[in-house]
């Protein structure tokens, strides 16, 4: 058993005859057991089944100086005392990397710290930078140790950077008394640091209340703790949980195994596969190769073929050109003719105005001439000569010499011939607008027959020397 547990923490048989011997004594559990068989191994010793730990090489100091000068500087992670009890070269590599940053931002050092060569060519490339740069010397061989020793030779780079800071902040510091002297306060830039005391006031009352709860159940847990402490040590139960353990361990062991086995087969049956199908696909294209280099028995029909069918569209396009000059030919020449034909249309119309205009302006000018006629007063010695060159005739009645004229004018006026005439020489059809104007003209032919009628009867109730003159009206009957 002692050689068991000599081999499983790594210390040596003298220190566990030792232990064994106080925890009879003192009846401890098997954590304090080791606890203090750590506790009481001497320097250069380590539960790393001997390897030398160089934790308690360096003092104790150097280690609290590099923790607070990073925490100081705003070092993201937490550096713990016990971080460098032993090798951790992936943490010595990230704060290096940190504080190289920290004092040169865009210098490009490789970060790659994977393999032995990496991580060397990482140690010299921080050592020559910060030779070159800031002047500090740099212990390789330590930094690679990543232990206590490499902490000593990070110390002179965070010892720089903090009295840089240090000196900064007071300068600041003067600064800002220069300011509160001067009576000038910023209270814009402390509502921020308002608001942070307020948060961290509400969390610290949150964290006192869950501490005061778990104090609150220290009674019950000491208890609890007593009786672990107090139950007695039992060897052969511990010898069998880790005999069970080992058991574990192996057969996880013994399942990689078999998994590695089975990967090396499927990488073997994958590799046969692989070169299976090379091997189609090389026959494949030598089959391809073989197929494109012969010609088809076809083809030379498809070749003749293809050049019918080009001599055949380009009669097609020829055709299809013709074709749309000819539409387009033959559009221009329906254009014209309506062109024509609306210009015909407009000049017949023209001409049939201007001859009802020159119709109108002849029965106007009639009209005023028979006006003329009536109204023009003659002597007496014309009437006797009038009346001896004729032959005498019974002189009618005024009635009926106005029923005579009446008849006369009326039958003159209407001009029946001249619409006969009018529709004879015009074969177009009417519009709407000229049936307008032949209504007016009737109405003005009728108002100019009530002014004629109206005319002769005023001035027949006056006695003329020569009486009613009807040779003179047949006259101008006549003459219209």
């Amino acid at each position: 058993m002692v050689q068991f547990v000599s081999a499983v923490f790594g210390i040596t048989k003298k220190m566990c005859l030792k232990t064994f011997r106080d925890h009879l004594r003192s009846s401890r559990t098997p954590t304090t057991l080791v606890t203090s068989s750590l506790k009481k191994a001497p320097t250069g010793t380590s539960t790393c089944s001997g390897v030398r730990c160089s934790h308690f090489t360096m003092s104790f100091r150097d280690l609290r100086n590099f923790t607070e000068m990073m925490r100081a500087l705003g070092y993201p992670r937490l550096i713990s005392m016990e971080n460098f009890r032993t090798p951790n070269f992936t943490l010595v590599a990230e704060i290096l990397i940190w504080l190289v940053k920290r004092y040169e931002p865009n210098t490009d050092i490789p970060i790659d710290v994977d393999t032995e060569s990496d991580r060397v060519f990482f140690i010299k490339a921080v050592a020559q930078f910060m030779a070159t740069k800031a002047h500090i010397k740099l212990n390789t061989k330590r930094l690679y140790q990543a232990d206590g020793y490499a902490v000593k030779e990070m110390l002179k780079i965070t010892s720089v950077l903090y009295s840089a800071m240090k000196t900064k902040q007071m300068a600041l510091g003067d600064r800002v008394e220069e300011d509160n002297n001067k009576f000038k306060f910023d209270l814009g830039s402390r509502v921020s640091d308002l608001k942070a005391a307020r948060q961290l006031a509400s969390e610290v009352t949150s964290k006192g209340a869950s501490l005061y709860d778990l104090l609150g159940k220290e009674v019950e847990l000491r208890e609890m703790r007593t009786a672990a402490i107090a139950r007695p040590l039992e060897i052969n139960e511990t010898e069998k949980a880790l005999r069970a353990a080992i058991k574990e361990v192996l057969e996880n062991v013994e399942k990689t195994k078999d998994m590695l086995s089975n990967v090396v087969s499927d990488e073997a049956s994958l590799d046969a596969k692989i070169e299976k199908k090379k091997q189609e696909l090389e026959r494949n294209r030598k089959r391809l190769q073989t197929l494109q280099s012969v010609r088809p028995a076809f083809m030379d029909e498809y070749e003749k073929i293809e050049e019918d069918l080009q001599k055949q569209y380009d009669v097609y396009v020829e055709k299809f050109r013709n074709l749309c000059f000819l539409e387009s030919q033959l559009d221009e020449y329906h254009r014209l003719e309506q062109e024509r034909f609306e210009e015909a249309e407009n000049t017949l119309r023209m001409m049939q105005h201007k001859l009802r205009e020159e119709e109108r302006d002849l029965m106007r000018s009639s009209l005023k001439d028979e006006d003329s006629d009536i109204d023009v007063p003659e002597d007496e010695g014309s009437d006797s000569d009038m009346e001896e060159s004729r032959p005498s005739k019974p002189r009618p009645t005024r009635n009926g010499i106005m029923a005579g004229r009446g008849a006369r004018f009326i039958g003159n006026m209407q001009g029946g011939d001249s619409d006969e005439s009018e529709d004879s020489e015009i074969d177009v059809d009417e519009d709407d607008e000229e049936d307008e104007e032949g209504e007016e003209e009737e109405e003005e032919s009728k108002d100019l027959e009530d002014d004629s009628l109206e005319g002769p009867v005023s001035r027949g109730a006056r006695p003329s020397r020569g009486g009613m003159r009807p040779p003179l009206m047949e006259e101008s009957d006549n003459d219209f």
